[in-house]
């Protein structure tokens, strides 16, 4: 599902601090593909990641009621943009096997870092989308609304790409409302591990940490949900992924 350029492309002027966007004529954002040196990157850092995860001990509390029984639908997975490391292992430990679906598919950011973090994706076999709340937002919710539609599972961070941290952007909830999946809130603590110097002082795991997952109870938003309704369940779902989330 990602967009492909056409042969007219036009860029705007070249800025001396970034890069430039492509764009096509009709001002659809082309997302930036990653480049030889980031999928080489992204390699390294799936396999740390894999034999890393492989070494940590896990234990769930599973709060969500929600993979008990047989039928069970895709879902939106939602966890805070500093715990990404270990989202796509849980994901496949955990929700996957309790709730087999056609795969899963992410939202990552159009820009070029984006583009790093989507071969990464790539390498967990994860369906890079390709935008954010700045960048290719409305495309990127039609692109994940489609691939529901195809039985995948959906995962974003709704404090990302930029932050504030611990707190959620609209995007999240207008992407519950149109795809109508349940938003199972997730969340970890590890006991040892290196917090970067980023917005979100992202945690990164290391070998043989304690990691103790908790799923939150899954939060519907109707699809004649109104913005004021909408508004009070994404408050709830900060609220929820805040009590979960132990720093």
């Amino acid at each position: 599902m990602r967009p492909i350029p056409d042969s007219s492309v036009s860029l705007p002027p070249q800025s001396q601090d970034r890069p430039p966007e492509k764009k096509r004529k009709s001002g659809v954002i082309v997302p930036h593909a990653p480049r030889w040196h980031q999928r080489l990157g992204a390699w390294i850092v799936v396999t740390v990641v894999r034999l890393v995860a492989a070494t940590i001990r896990y234990h769930y509390d599973d709060r969500s009621d929600f993979f008990n029984g047989s039928s069970r639908g895709p879902a939106l997975y939602c966890f805070w943009h500093n715990r990404l490391a270990l989202c796509t292992a849980l994901y496949r430990r955990y929700a996957q096997p309790r709730k087999p679906g056609a795969g899963i598919a992410g939202m990552v950011s159009a820009s070029r870092d984006g583009a790093f973090l989507s071969a990464v994706f790539e390498g967990f076999n994860v369906e890079p989308v390709r935008g954010s709340s700045s960048r290719r937002g409305p495309q990127a919710l039609l692109e994940l609304t489609t691939w529901a539609e195809r039985g995948y599972d959906l995962a974003i961070t709704p404090d990302g790409p930029r932050g504030p941290c611990y707190t959620i952007q609209p995007g999240v909830m207008s992407l519950a409302q149109l795809t109508g999946l349940p938003i199972v809130p997730f969340s970890y603590h590890l006991n040892w591990k290196i917090r970067a110097g980023s917005w979100d002082r992202f945690q990164i795991p290391l070998p043989f940490a304690r990691c103790d997952v908790i799923v939150g109870k899954p939060i519907l938003v109707p699809r004649e949900t109104t913005d004021e309704q909408r508004a009070e369940l994404g408050q709830k779902l900060e609220q929820t992924l805040r009590q979960i989330s132990k720093d």
